[in-house]
This record gives C-alpha cells, sequence and structure tokens, in this order.
C-alpha cells in the first residue's frame, strides 16, 4: 500500500488483511457487546471514553479487551451488515477478542511496542499490515 509514513509501531503479527483507515483512539476497555450499538454504529455506554462517537470503518485503538463469547457472533453480524470496524489495535487482546475477531473478518493486532493509545493521536490515518505486525502512521 503506497503512502508517505510518518512513523511505524511494531506489534506482534495480527489477523486480517491490510486496512488503511481513520483512527479511533482512547485509553479504555473494549466490549464488542457492552459498548456498541450495533444498529447506529456508535459507542453507546455513557462511562465510555468514546460514548456517542461513530466506529463504523474506523480503525479502534484501545487498551484492553473485555467481554465473553458473544464478541465473535457480534462481529461476524456487524461485518455482514456492513457495520463493523476496520480493525482493532489493542495493548492487550484476549483469546476471546481473537476468535471473535476472526470469525467476524476484522483486522486485529495487539502487544505493540508501547502503549498504542499513547502512541497514536485520534484521526490518525492509519495504514496497518497484520502480517508483519506493522502499523504505519500517515497524517497525525
Amino acid at each position: 500500500m503506497p503512502g508517505a509514513r510518518i512513523r511505524t509501531i511494531r506489534g506482534h503479527a495480527g489477523i486480517g488483511a491490510p486496512v488503511r483507515a481513520q483512527a479511533l483512539v482512547a485509553a479504555d476497555g473494549f466490549s464488542a457487546r457492552y459498548d456498541l450499538d450495533r444498529v447506529k454504529g456508535v459507542f453507546a455506554r455513557p462511562a465510555h471514553k468514546l460514548y456517542g462517537r461513530a466506529y463504523v470503518g474506523r480503525i479502534l485503538v484501545l487498551d484492553q479487551a473485555k467481554g465473553g463469547v458473544a464478541t465473535a457472533w457480534m462481529f461476524h453480524e456487524m461485518q455482514a451488515r456492513g457495520m463493523a470496524p476496520a480493525a482493532l489495535l489493542l495493548n492487550h487482546a484476549n483469546p476471546v477478542m481473537a476468535q471473535g475477531a476472526a470469525f467476524g473478518g476484522v483486522v486485529l493486532m495487539d502487544r505493540f511496542e508501547g502503549d498504542v493509545t499513547a502512541l497514536i493521536p485520534d484521526d490518525a490515518l492509519l495504514e496497518l499490515e497484520p502480517e508483519k505486525g506493522l502499523v504505519h502512521v500517515l497524517e497525525e
């Protein structure tokens, strides 16, 4: 994917195809079940730092995975209706989140060289190479 790179952030190899989209960043956890309104496409839990913001087509940059087995069918359902995020970048994912992202066709990367919520500014344009574990910041 072409693009002038400002800098590159390294993490562990992730799952999914390369993607390019705007970041939506918060130093908060993430639960597909409890944080999202999957019909309106916004963060719906009032206590979440991204409350009211649209997530569809965005790369979500958050601290850690929360939640359980419902994640898989929720991502799958959101993807089928065109209401899924473009990708998830988490400081710490768990096996349930990884399974859910894989089943739902959502790109997932985690375990970066630093706190990804501090390394990436909100609304930055990102280019992801999940197989290589690379996040390229194109615009801040």
